[in-house]
């Protein structure tokens, strides 16, 4: 993708029930066997989150983002959007296109949740490549970090995330895909898919643990995995020292908040370090340099992920 290029057009398949709309970069890959990369977004963010990761991405190497349901150019799901049933409905995606290639799955934030759903349901077979880790969440995520938090919550207010956090001035899109990342994410089919997501959240954590895989590590065996942990705190202390000047939160929710932030990065890595335990060829980054959004602050060490799964791969 140039600087100057818009988003690319994508292709509606019908899953059943609905279209979802993917996008498809880069050239078909010269055998079924080569890895493709495909990319699944967090909780209520555009899939043109992944801009700047597919623009650095080797120009020979296929990649795909879509549209979850409710989302850009996709339908609407007749289903809630739990983890589940948002894994389910990208299996059905990737069987109608089809992706017979063995993915790569870039995935950030709640991705972390979805993918496990996604690999619980159609298993670790070989259409599993390796995985790359965006500051994914963890099952116990909320448990140990949680940033619904009541106290943020009181601190931080309501505020634009994307300035309070430094975004606006640190992302590395484009100028063009920068505007195509904001207006998609301000439509309202967006806010109200986003309400849809947020209402499922909480209680997915609770689904994934019921299912008790952490007894089944590593439940992608020896495949290659790559974490990537963002720095929490650098995200929470911007966004606190907006608050406090807006005059958000009160004294002991403020210092609750500021409890919550000092601890937020050794418990955030701790988080990072466990999702090692999901295969025996693991590697572990710190993007110090990003809070939760690396891929729009630091996407080289996303692509650098990316690379890192393939070199393993490529040696095998």
């Amino acid at each position: 993708m140039s600087s100057s290029a818009p988003p690319p057009a994508p292709t509606l398949v019908n899953i059943g029930t609905h279209s979802l709309a993917l996008y498809t970069h880069g050239p078909e890959p010269s055998s079924s066997k080569n890895p493709v990369v495909l990319f699944v977004t967090g909780l209520a963010t555009s899939s043109l989150v992944w801009s700047a990761v597919i623009r650095l991405l080797p120009p020979t190497l296929r990649s795909y983002n879509y549209d979850r349901s409710g989302y850009g150019s996709s339908g609407h799901s007749t289903l809630a959007p739990t983890a589940e049933n948002i894994a389910l409905e990208l299996s059905l995606l990737i069987q109608k296109v089809p992706i017979e290639n063995p993915l790569i799955i870039v995935g950030h934030s709640w991705a972390g949740v979805i993918v496990r759903e996604f690999v619980a349901l159609t298993g670790n077979g070989p259409h599993i490549a390796g995985l790359v880790l965006v500051d994914a969440n963890h099952e116990t995520s909320l448990e140990v970090l949680n940033f619904l938090d009541e106290n943020l919550g009181a601190v931080f207010g309501d505020m634009d995330p994307l300035a309070a956090k430094g975004i606006r001035t640190e992302h590395k899109l484009t100028a063009v895909e920068w505007d195509a990342f904001v207006r998609d994410e301000a439509s309202e089919k967006f806010r109200l898919q986003e309400e849809k997501e947020f209402a499922e959240y909480t209680l997915s954590f609770t689904t994934l643990q019921k299912r008790q895989l952490a007894k089944q590590q590593p439940s992608f065996g020896d495949k290659p995995v790559f974490v990537i942990g963002g720095m929490t705190s650098r995200d929470w202390r911007r966004q606190y020292a907006v608050g406090v000047e807006q005059g958000h939160g009160t004294v002991e929710q403020r210092r609750c908040a500021w409890e919550m932030i000092r601890l937020a990065d050794e418990k955030g890595d701790g988080l990072m370090e466990d999702h090692l335990r999901l295969s025996t060829r693991g590697k572990l980054v710190f993007a110090r340099e990003s809070g939760h959004f690396v891929q729009l602050t630091q996407p080289d060490v996303v692509v650098d992920g990316v690379k890192w799964v393939l070199g393993e791969l490529q040696a095998e």
